[in-house]
C-alpha cells in the first residue's frame, strides 16, 4: 500500500509552483494561515506546516505580526577567483578603491566597505597558516561588511602577522587602495596563493550582519597568499551567502 503524502506537502507544492510561475512574486505576501484554512479546507496546523516547508526551503520568509513573503532575489555578483587580485588585473584596473569594489560599479552598482582594525591572538588555524606561534603572535585583523547597493553582500576578514605589517597604512581602518593591491601597500608581494572553499550553514552572528534569510547556506573562501620565498603573508576569510554570489575559477588542462 502507497504511503499516503501528508495534505501540507501538496500545499506547499501548490505555492511553489506559484512561486516559480511568477504569480506569487519576489516580495509579495502569501495567504495567511487562516486564509490557507479556507482555501485548502484543512486545520491552521497543517497551513503552518506547509509554509514551515516552504521557510526550510528558503523560499519564503516571515514577518513577526505581518505574515509570511516570498523571498526576495539578490542579483549574484560573479567573481573571477582566478584572476581576482592578480597583479594583472591590479594594473588594468584604474578605478579608485580595491578589485571588488571596482567590479561592483562596473556591474553598475554601488559598493560600500564597513571597515574595523583590531590587533588579536589569531584563531590556531589561522596562526598556523600564517606560521605563527598560536600560544604567543598576534595578528592584525582587518574585518569589513562589504555592501552593494546597502545591501549587505559578503564579510571579508584578513589576518596579517602584526610585525609584518606594524605601522602600515593595514593598520587604518579604512579602504586601502594601493596600484599593486592592498598587499602592496604594506610593501609585500604576493606571488602566489592557495585557496579553500568550504559550504556550510551561517552562525548567528553571521546571519544578523549579514541580514541572511533562514535556510541561507554561505561559501566561505579561504586565501593564504605567499612572497616569492614562501613565507605567508595573510590569510583572508571570506563568507558569501548563497543567493548573492557566483564563484568562477578558470584552470588549464595542462
Amino acid at each position: 500500500m502507497a504511503k499516503q503524502t501528508p495534505r501540507y506537502h501538496a500545499i506547499a507544492d501548490d505555492l511553489r509552483l506559484r512561486i516559480d510561475r511568477g504569480e506569487l512574486a519576489p516580495g509579495q505576501k502569501l495567504p495567511t494561515e487562516e486564509e490557507l484554512t479556507t482555501q485548502y479546507e484543512v486545520s491552521r496546523n497543517t497551513a503552518r506546516l506547509a509554509l514551515g516547508r516552504l521557510t526550510e526551503e528558503g523560499l519564503i520568509v516571515s514577518a513577526q505580526g505581518r505574515g509570511s513573503f516570498v523571498r526576495e532575489r539578490y542579483t549574484p555578483a560573479v567573481w573571477n577567483w582566478s584572476v581576482l587580485e592578480s597583479r594583472s588585473a591590479h594594473e588594468a584596473n584604474h578605478t579608485a578603491g580595491d578589485q571588488w569594489a571596482s567590479l561592483i560599479v562596473e556591474n553598475g552598482n554601488t559598493p560600500r566597505q564597513d571597515v574595523s582594525v583590531s590587533i588579536r591572538r589569531p584563531s590556531v588555524e589561522v596562526a598556523t597558516q600564517l606560521g605563527l606561534d598560536p600560544a604567543t603572535a598576534l595578528a592584525v585583523v582587518r574585518e569589513r561588511v562589504r555592501y552593494v547597493d546597502d545591501e549587505p553582500y559578503a564579510l571579508a576578514d584578513s589576518f596579517f602577522p602584526e610585525e609584518l605589517v606594524r605601522g602600515t597604512a593595514l593598520m587604518l581602518p579604512d579602504d586601502v587602495s594601493a596600484p599593486g593591491g592592498v598587499l602592496a601597500s604594506a610593501g609585500l608581494i604576493q606571488v602566489r596563493y592557495e585557496d579553500e572553499i568550504t559550504v556550510r550553514m551561517p552562525t548567528r552572528d553571521e546571519m544578523e550582519r549579514l541580514a541572511l534569510p533562514a535556510a541561507t547556506p554561505v561559501a566561505v573562501h579561504r586565501r593564504t597568499g605567499y612572497d616569492k620565498d614562501g613565507k605567508p603573508l595573510r590569510v583572508m576569510i571570506t563568507t558569501l551567502p548563497g543567493d548573492r554570489h557566483v564563484i568562477r575559477y578558470d584552470v588549464s588542462a595542462d
